[in-house]
């Protein structure tokens, strides 16, 4: 059984963080799902951390997943 996998960007490229998608999330809708869960992080804490919204979102069935990006292209 493979994973349905989403990326999180983010403006620095070693910030990227890419989840899992629940299995009662519509891919489509997976996006907008956590982002409403990061916003709602974000607002209750102007000093969260990645640590807090990796909570929320875990809490909302997404996984973390440990990736590598790439080396460097410069």
């Amino acid at each position: 059984m493979s994973s349905r996998l989403m990326v999180l960007p983010a403006c620095d490229a070693g910030k990227l963080r890419v989840v899992t998608i629940p299995e009662d999330v519509e891919p489509q809708e997976a996006y907008r799902h956590a982002t409403g869960v990061i916003s709602s992080v974000e607002e209750a804490n102007s000093d969260y951390s990645w640590a807090e919204i990796e909570e929320a979102l875990e809490g909302q069935g997404f996984q973390t997943v440990e990736f590598v990006l790439g080396p460097a292209l410069d």
